[in-house]
């Protein structure tokens, strides 16, 4: 079973170095661009471990971590910074981090202390095999959803956003953050192909039932959740 890490770096190019480094290991890279998206994705029990670059627009790193452990997320975090001075490492580490790494690094010394950090934490947790949001269930083993009982024919791209949402559900996900982990899309692309798939997810979900549950949340994004 692939183990998942969360890639929190706003740097493009060092982003797609480590991703694919990763994913070439047999990892499952999630990724994040700025500190606040990082928090997010962040409290997602999935995660064996986060690399978290120091240096972030929105949240910087220590201010994620700060949140993460404060919101009792134990998942191991390692920091990466071009500040590598004694100091900043120390102020990592006792900041939160389960280890710190200084720019620029070797991409083989980065996977081995994320598989030492998996090691000692016992690597993989069990893994979700439902997901539920009131009456709408979805199995993920058996790829099949239900709401009160009656089976909901999904195509695997709304399959794949119906999970997201169902992995957050209450909480305002964000258009960035679909592009990112639906669409695999780290930049806009200009189009409104959230708002087609919402649009056509809302209707089988929702047409026929009484009480809403894909609200959209306006100036933010979308909730998956009863009304308030």
């Amino acid at each position: 079973m692939s183990q998942k890490i969360l890639l929190v770096e706003d740097d493009p190019a060092t982003a797609d170095y480590i991703a694919g480094g990763l994913e070439e290991e047999g990892f499952t890279v999630d990724r994040a661009s700025n500190g606040r998206d990082g928090l997010f994705l962040g409290t997602d029990s999935a995660y064996q471990c986060i690399v978290l670059d120091r240096m972030l627009p929105g949240l910087d790193g220590m201010a994620v971590l700060g949140a993460l452990r404060g919101a009792g997320v134990e998942t191991p975090v390692i920091i990466l910074s071009a500040l590598g001075a004694a100091e900043d490492r120390i102020a990592g580490l006792t900041g939160g981090s389960d280890d710190y790494l200084a720019k620029p690094f070797a991409f083989a010394e980065l996977l081995a202390r994320i598989r030492l950090l998996i090691r000692r934490h016992g690597g993989a947790p069990a893994q979700q095999t439902t997901l539920s949001c009131a009456d709408l269930e979805m199995d993920l083993l058996a790829r099949r959803v239900r709401r009160a009982g009656q089976t909901i024919e999904l195509q695997p791209r709304e399959f794949r956003l119906l999970e997201f949402m169902l992995r957050h559900v209450d909480q305002v996900v964000t258009r960035t953050m679909l592009l990112e982990g639906v669409w695999d899309y780290h930049f806009d692309p200009g189009t409104n192909v959230i708002d087609v798939h919402i649009s056509r997810l809302r209707k089988k979900i929702d047409e026929g039932h009484a009480e809403p549950l894909l609200h959209t949340v306006r100036g933010a994004g979308y909730r998956i959740g009863a009304n308030p």
